[in-house]
């Protein structure tokens, strides 16, 4: 709690009751925070965990998006949420492609008339 990180730091200068009554927090609730062990999610993610993250992105030639590559970096062994696998993604310029609902793909081929007009004058077979 941010409250409780601002009473922690003040504490030489003022005291922990007259911080705890400004701030409309409980001395207790303070006390009880300080002695608890920091959660997972405060600590710095592993650098492993980003750079696989960047690997498996670049490897499905980026259409996996944050759900999709949550889920292959969980069957890797890398513990991740999503919002930090985001954060990771948008501090990287890394986005997802789709496709948008509609849309034809790009036909890149152009039939040859030569080869249209062999198969269709050619008489049928016996």
């Amino acid at each position: 709690m941010k409250r409780f990180a601002f009473v922690a730091l003040h504490a030489q200068c003022w005291p922990v009751r007259q911080q705890c009554q400004l701030l409309g927090v409980s001395p207790s609730g303070y006390y009880a925070w300080r002695k608890r062990a920091p959660s997972p999610a405060a600590e710095p993610a592993p650098a492993a965990g980003q750079v696989a993250a960047h690997r498996v992105f670049t490897i499905h030639a980026s259409r996996y998006g944050q759900r999709r590559l949550r889920a292959q970096l969980r069957r890797e062994g890398h513990a991740v949420c999503r919002q930090r696998l985001r954060g990771w993604l948008s501090a990287s310029g890394l986005r997802a492609l789709y496709t948008r609902a509609g849309t034809r793909p790009l036909r890149t081929t152009q039939a040859d008339p030569q080869a249209i007009a062999a198969v269709t004058s050619s008489p049928p077979g016996p």
